[in-house]
């Protein structure tokens, strides 16, 4: 599928669906270019439908060959003072979805001059491509040949502009593109099955962003003995009831000219059973997500050799399966951090804080300006916030309200929560450093964030606990069942505006 920019005469515009929004307030305006007649037939069915231009509503007619396209589905969208970039992106995805079931193999999406009131050229055109490339994914490689050919989607997707927004418009769908495709490599490396996306896997993903760069993104990849050697005591804990080789991969990008060093984390624990604190059968159905946080960083590094961000990036994923076995970590171990500090393991399942403890420790020595982690980290922050909000733990103001801009304009959520410093008294051991799982019952996304902050000392940092979105249960209109890929937008996001 591709996505063209078209300056077009609206009632000569050969299409199988033409998709025009339209605001509850002003809802005949964007049809003045089609003859008075057709209008009017329009407005008289939209009377019969009782279509008003309320957002959310849809109106679907057969032009009956009066213009040039096959069928105009109408969209409304509100009072024109409530549009913002959230209601442009669900209007994208529904008008995908609503070709998708008219089998509609061309579509043709009118950007008209009522969307611009309060939004730039480049957001509305960004904005919209992104979310229609983002709406089309569908991970069907391993469905048969006849259900892959069940999934009819349109082949072309036209964007109609007026002709003074046609330039600017270029730039921001090309940028789309970028991102778009980052997020969905991310979708990709998570549904696939945990015997395909192993440690060993993704460290050979990450050695093929080095050839798409052509070296402009340097890779590392560190095995067992080595990371034994550097002190990776949390990481190669988790590591030991797994066949599965650990692997630590270090990916790193730097402009001939940086405004700073950024570090990302990604939790990498291809495939979670909990270890020796075994999971239910039922909350280990969906455990190859557990990696999330990592394909999020390796998608995201995907993004960065094409758009070149101004700023040096480093990215730290400690890949590991946490299984049991006789070699496994056990309730009562007690683990040495490459920081130094010790870990009392009373709970196998909390094991992406003790990988995330040994990279957030490495991060720190490379003196960068900023650090932000993404990890699938606490079932209490889904509690919380719900599946579609994320996390966000901070101890840095300046960093956090960079992170939240960019969030609100990717319309990937989060939701600051607290490092309630009187918490920390929960996390303390009698034997060791600390302990890796609360002493009390509530709480257990700030204690795991508290967790985190004792490897990070003062160096400025977020924690993104992206447990709920990182996977959708059902398809959405913007993700379809299993991986989203959050994440991938807002970082590049904050890496681009730095």
């Amino acid at each position: 599928m591709k996505i063209t920019l078209k300056v077009s005469t609206l009632p000569k515009t050969e299409t199988d669906l033409l998709v025009i929004s339209l605001f509850e307030d002003n809802l005949l305006s964007p049809l003045t270019v089609f003859d008075t007649s057709f209008v009017n037939l329009v407005s008289e069915a939209m009377k019969k439908e009782g279509f008003t231009g309320k957002d959310g509503e849809k109106l679907i007619l057969s032009s009956l060959g009066k213009i040039s396209a096959y069928k105009i589905l109408f969209q409304g969208l509100g009072k024109s003072k409530d549009f913002n970039l959230d209601k442009l992106r669900k209007f994208s995805a529904n008008a995908v979805k609503k070709a998708i079931n008219q089998k509609s193999t061309r579509l043709s999406v009118v950007l008209s001059e009522d969307l611009y009131n309060n939004l730039s050229s480049e957001d509305v055109a960004f904005t919209t491509s992104e979310a229609i490339y983002l709406s089309f994914y569908r991970f069907l490689k391993y469905k048969s040949r006849e259900e892959q050919e069940k999934s009819i989607l349109p082949e072309e997707v036209e964007l109609i502009v007026s002709p003074g927004k046609l330039s600017s418009s270029e730039k921001a769908l090309a940028t789309a593109f970028v991102t778009s495709d980052a997020t969905i490599y991310a979708r990709n490396l998570i549904n696939e099955p945990s015997d395909v996306t192993t440690p060993a896997h993704l460290a050979e993903k990450a050695l093929d962003l080095v050839k798409l760069s052509k070296g402009t993104i340097k890779v590392k990849i560190t095995d067992k003995a080595e990371a034994h050697k550097m002190g990776m005591g949390g990481f190669l804990g988790v590591a030991r009831g797994s066949d599965e080789p650990p692997k630590f991969i270090r990916l790193s990008y730097k402009p001939a000219k940086s405004k700073a060093k950024i570090v990302l984390v990604g939790k990498g624990i291809t495939f979670d059973t909990g270890g020796l604190s075994l999971k239910s059968a039922e909350h280990m159905e969906t455990m190859k997500l557990d990696m999330a946080g990592a394909a999020a960083v390796m998608g995201i590094f995907k993004a960065i050799y094409e758009m070149k961000p101004e700023v040096e990036v480093i990215g730290m994923i400690a890949a590991t399966e946490n299984m049991p076995s006789g070699k496994a970590l056990k309730p009562g171990d007690i683990l040495k951090t490459v920081s130094g500090k010790t870990i009392e393991v009373l709970n196998t399942d909390a094991e992406g804080r003790l990988t995330l403890a040994d990279c957030l420790s490495l991060a720190v020595l490379e003196k960068p300006d900023a650090i932000i982690d993404l990890a699938t980290l606490t079932g209490a922050c889904m509690v919380a916030l719900g599946q579609n909000i994320a996390g966000a733990f901070s101890n840095d103001v300046k960093l956090m309200e960079r992170v939240k801009k960019a969030s609100r304009q990717t319309g990937e959520k989060i939701w600051e929560l607290p490092l309630e410093k009187d918490y920390k008294e929960l996390i303390k051991s009698h034997i060791a450093d600390l302990r890796n799982i609360s002493s009390g019952r509530y709480g257990g996304a700030i204690t795991a964030a508290l967790f985190l902050s004792e490897f990070v000392g003062t160096t400025p940092w977020v924690h993104l606990d992206i447990a709920g979105p990182a996977y959708e249960e059902k398809n959405t209109p913007l993700v379809a069942q299993g991986g989203a890929g959050f994440g991938v937008r807002t970082v590049m996001k904050f890496l681009m505006d730095y």
